[in-house]
């Protein structure tokens, strides 16, 4: 009795022990980001790198802005890379600045702003009102919950620009009435941002911002959940180390995904054979 009594509790203590192992030895990553252009570009790659290269499983959650935050900042996900600082998410940030861990910018040189063509004879928010009719009475904006739209509101109250409506949409409806715009030769102010496709495909022109409400230069920065460096300490290390060269090599990565037909996690798949040195760099 004494024996077969050993041979259950040695069993259960080998069963606890197994199930200990595989809980610590999750291999699957979750990241949020919103469907932004630039973000389902950057995602799409991270989790191209986490799959091809590591071995990891690696789950993409598209969701909004506010969402994104609260999700890395709860340890819901474990991060995203599609920050935008100091401006457009600062508010974001201040909510959950306890709860994560700031790895600093993947990419500089980001700029947010309304966005008209280069034949639009207006070149500053402030003259805006004069030409309210031609505008159609509208700014065309993404969606509700980005740092953009609620610093265009703002620009909206402080220029007193009491004659525009600032229309909500998403990134894909805004490209889709700036390109139909562009093709009549009709007048259209957007919620832009760069880096993004649309300044290689057409002629555009950020208009001026005497007030500054839009910020200046920013950084797209990675956000990681607290405790990532414990849980997964090779995943922290890659999403430290991941950075773009520049602002033009993401925005070509999101020109591939404008094609017809095309799949960013298969253009993420091309791009990491094609930059097999800097992919490696970020592995090291």
């Amino acid at each position: 009795m004494k024996k077969l009594f050993t041979v259950i509790l040695t069993a259960l203590l080998a069963s606890v022990l197994a199930f200990s192992a595989y809980a610590g030895d999750s291999k699957k990553v979750k990241l949020a980001y919103v469907e932004w252009d630039c973000a389902t570009a950057t995602t799409n790659l991270l989790k191209a790198v986490l799959e091809e290269r590591m071995g990891y499983e690696c789950e993409i959650l598209p969701v909004a802005a506010a969402a994104m935050w609260q999700a890395v900042g709860t340890g819901d996900v474990d991060g995203m890379a599609t920050a935008w600082l100091p401006v457009t998410h600062k508010d974001y940030l201040n909510k959950v600045k306890n709860k994560v861990v700031d790895l600093g910018p993947n990419v500089s040189g980001a700029k947010i702003g309304w966005v008209v063509p280069d034949y639009v004879t207006v070149d500053s928010i402030a003259d805006l009102n004069k030409y309210a009719e031609k505008f159609d009475d509208r700014i065309t904006g993404i969606d509700p919950g980005a740092g953009l739209m609620g610093l265009s509101e703002k620009a909206i109250s402080d220029y007193k620009l009491d004659k525009f409506e600032l229309m909500e949409g998403s990134g894909a409806t805004m490209t889709a009435a700036l390109g139909n715009a562009i093709k009549n030769k009709d007048w259209i102010v957007v919620t832009g941002w760069s880096p993004h496709w649309m300044f290689g495909r057409w002629q555009l022109k950020y208009l001026k911002d005497p007030k500054g409400i839009m910020g200046g230069e920013e950084t797209i920065n990675t956000i990681v959940r607290k405790g990532l460096d414990k849980d997964m300490p090779e995943v922290y290390a890659f999403l430290d180390k991941f950075a773009w060269k520049d602002a033009g090599q993401l925005q070509m990565l999101m020109a591939w995904n404008q094609k017809k037909g095309a799949d960013p996690y298969e253009n993420a798949k091309r791009f990491i054979k094609e930059n097999k040195a800097q992919v490696d760099s970020w592995l090291k």
